[in-house]
């Protein structure tokens, strides 16, 4: 069984949609501590970090809205998430929006860089959030994230910790993607990344994409990270998302791919971000989200 952390990061500076930052409060309401605490592991919640509010200060440069604050944060995100693996504890951190992931992956990157040891990431989204301000359409930054794992961006989301990338692109696979950007196509076909669109899911069944992902991120790695926006699941499971995108992932198949990532015991730290209870119906995404949570940290139909 895991020692295991919870880390709520209410973040919502990364797009224009509010309700975002009450993501971690919906997920602890619909019973993330105890589904994890019923599987035996022991649990600890760090709470919240501090986020500052959208009205408290002005966007800034339009390509790239509220960096500074974004940049504040993920720094904030990385170090607390660099401290949690340093004391023996698995990462659980909860969004807010996508831009979370900016420190969750440093922090985990650094952690095992420090180590001598790479990180493999599987990236569950609708969309590829690989733009950069140049290429992004709207500057939202949570539309950058993975670009900035992947160290292209601007140098207060790519330098945390002073090196970039944080992970390695062939050790990244992007799964579910069905919504990209005209410019962000190329991005993603150019930028090394393992991608595995809902077509591939349709054509091969998400078993064997599920098993082909798990391969490549950890293949030299000491593991993965599990990055996973509510949003790569169909909107008629999932309606409490900023960005819903039509025929995405099904119940049973995000399911199945959880249960396959507990199964290879391979994976570093969970992330769960982009619920928006503010438009979900009855908390229904982040109880979803607990679900999918409680089925990558070992819980089984049997």
């Amino acid at each position: 069984m895991l020692k295991i952390k919870i880390l709520g990061v209410p973040f919502d500076l990364g797009q224009e949609r509010r309700g975002v930052d009450m993501g971690p409060f919906a997920v602890r309401a619909a019973g993330l501590n105890h589904a994890l605490k019923s599987l035996g592991h022991h649990v600890e919640d760090a709470g919240n970090i501090h986020v500052r509010l959208p009205e408290e200060q002005h966007f800034g440069d339009r390509h790239a809205k509220y960096l500074k604050e974004i940049a504040e944060t993920s720094q904030e995100v990385a170090h607390r998430i660099y401290q949690t693996l340093e004391g023996g504890y698995f990462p659980v951190s909860l969004g807010g929006d996508h831009s979370v992931a900016i420190g969750t992956q440093a922090g985990i990157s650094k952690f095992y860089r420090d180590r001598d040891q790479a990180v493999g990431c599987l990236w569950i989204d609708a969309h590829a959030d690989m733009n950069t301000p140049e290429s992004s359409p709207s500057g939202n930054v949570h539309g950058m994230p993975f670009a900035a794992t992947l160290g292209h961006g601007p140098e207060a989301l790519t330098q945390i910790f002073g090196f970039a990338p944080k992970m390695r692109p062939d050790k990244c696979v992007l799964i579910g993607v069905r919504d990209l950007d005209a410019r962000e196509r190329r991005i993603v076909r150019d930028s090394g990344v393992h991608v595995f669109t809902m077509r591939e899911i349709d054509e091969q069944g998400m078993r064997a994409v599920a098993e082909k992902a798990i391969a490549l991120a950890s293949e030299g790695t000491a593991g993965f990270v599990v990055s996973f926006d509510m949003d790569a699941v169909d909107p008629d499971e999932a309606p409490g998302v900023g960005t819903p995108a039509r025929g995405g992932i099904t119940f049973r198949e995000a399911h199945l791919a959880m249960e396959m990532i507990a199964d290879s015991r391979k994976m570093l730290a969970f992330e769960l971000v982009e619920i928006n209870p503010i438009i979900d119906v009855m908390n229904k995404t982040a109880i979803l989200g607990v679900g999918l949570a409680a089925s990558a940290l070992g819980k089984k139909i049997l």
